[in-house]
């Protein structure tokens, strides 16, 4: 009897993808001991965007969150995601800032991190698996699984060998848009385990309404782990149902650790989340249903939720449909990288000042010219040579590994973080996003004075 187990995103993936990662600790704190119980692999928790947004907009500590749940969750792997040399941000670091963010990740409770790169350029993940190895954490590499007429089955199997070269103890199948279909899924997952003894995970998304038959080919294929989300917070551009899959896979005959009941008990209490968020408008209609142009524009879930956030403060969401039609042009002149943060953000908000502006490339940002010059990587295809020629005139890009060339950062960052920055973790917030967290600790420093005992993770 095959055995498949469960990763639940509704802690990261989910409520990214849905609600821009606007669900704070206190919110699903009363569930975490079930959530131990319920027989998962591992509860995906942490990384993504989750970091940013406890600075930017909760008024939390990402690192107390992850210390809090860690202490209530003694039993059930902890995971996170990573976006390699990016860490979590949207710019490559210097090694020593990649290595000392992976040790103190799993000092304070991670023990599964999932390490990708938006190009699967290989050399932006080495560092970080090797400090994951190092600490005695699960590596899982992920491959960015994107559809292009540079892309295909024989070269993701390639690319994944590689990745079990280079140290990874786990290996993921990374679908962010959806846009994998059940052959593909199957084909894939069935070259890659002929290949590997590694345990293998698919991650993918409901967008285009593909997943719950991707997931169940890639299980009869072989795939030893899913990515999938309680029901009330599964579809659209998050994961498949949680409660659904496990029934069905059980019902094929499938073993699992994941016990119904519990699994239940989660729905349950998310159920009453999930109207709030309905109700207060920012969980949008938009990004509940299924679209199958998705499989032409590639959009993954967070990627969505944030375009819709972004042209909403512009008043331009009549403008959607037709933003929407630019990013594959966009990703076509960019020589077709995989839509995943950070390209997923830079390639959007570039189709978005294409549309908007009314001229394609009239203005181009910033982190777009840094993809152009070389600094995130290699693009998997030929990028536009008109474009590269606008954005860079007549400067060459950088061919090396990026990383390579940037200076030690861990010590500079303790200098300029300040006093407010009371520990190690507080200088990396303040190195990934400098006036955020710097805001974060000013703001920290005020509540302390004013009320004792406080909890910044608690409901006033």
């Amino acid at each position: 009897m095959q055995k498949v187990q469960f990763t639940e995103t509704v802690l990261r993936d989910a409520n990214q993808s849905l609600i821009a990662t606007r669900l704070p600790y206190y919110k699903f704190a009363p569930i975490l001991e079930t959530m131990d119980d319920a027989g998962y692999y591992s509860l995906e928790c942490w990384g993504g965007a989750t970091f940013d947004t406890c600075l930017r907009y909760l008024d939390e500590d990402p690192w107390e969150r992850l210390r809090n749940i860690r202490a209530t969750v003694k039993n059930t792997r902890l995971q996170m995601l990573l976006r390699g040399q990016n860490i979590l941000g949207y710019k490559h670091y210097p090694d020593d800032v990649v290595k000392t963010f992976v040790e103190r990740s799993v000092a304070n409770g991670i023990d599964v991190i999932r390490i990708f790169d938006a190009l699967n350029d290989l050399r932006n993940l080495d560092s970080a698996v090797t400090e994951t190895v190092r600490n005695k954490a699960v590596a899982q590499v992920a491959v960015a699984y994107t559809t292009s007429p540079v892309h295909s089955l024989e070269n993701y199997v390639r690319l994944i060998k590689r990745i079990e070269e280079m140290g990874a103890t786990e290996l993921c199948i990374k679908d962010m848009a959806g846009v994998m279909s059940p052959s593909e899924a199957y084909n894939l997952v069935r070259a890659v385990k002929s290949e590997s003894k590694l345990r293998l995970n698919l991650h993918t998304h409901c967008t285009t309404g593909l997943a719950y038959m991707t997931l169940l080919k890639a299980v009869e294929a072989g795939a030893d782990i899913i990515d999938t989300c309680v029901s009330c917070f599964s579809g659209g551009t998050s994961q498949a149902s949680t409660n659904t899959l496990l029934y069905a896979l059980t019902q094929l005959g499938c073993e699992t650790d994941l016990k119904a009941d519990k699994a239940k008990e989660i729905n349950d209490f998310f159920k009453p989340i999930q109207a709030e968020y309905i109700a207060s408008g920012l969980l949008d209609p938009k990004v509940m249903g299924t679209d199958a142009d998705a499989l032409v524009y590639q959009i993954p879930g967070g990627m969505l939720s944030n375009l819709v956030s972004q042209l909403k403060s512009v008043n331009a969401m009549d403008r959607f449909d037709e933003v929407l039609a630019e990013v594959p042009r966009v990703r076509r002149d960019l020589g077709y990288p995989p839509l995943v943060t950070p390209s997923s953000q830079f390639v959007g908000a570039q189709a978005a000042q294409n549309v908007i502006s009314g001229e394609r490339y009239k203005q181009i940002s910033k982190e777009v010219k840094g993809y152009l010059k070389g600094e995130y990587g290699t693009p998997p295809g030929i990028v536009n040579p008109e474009l590269i020629s606008k954005a860079l005139g007549g400067e060459l890009p950088f061919t090396g590994r990026f990383a390579d060339i940037l200076e030690p950062g861990m010590e500079r960052g303790k200098l300029n973080a300040g006093p407010l920055a009371r520990s190690v973790e507080d200088v990396l917030s303040y190195i990934i996003f400098p006036q955020i967290a710097l805001d974060y600790f000013a703001k920290r420093e005020e509540i302390e004075k004013n009320v004792v005992p406080y909890n910044i993770t608690r409901k006033e």
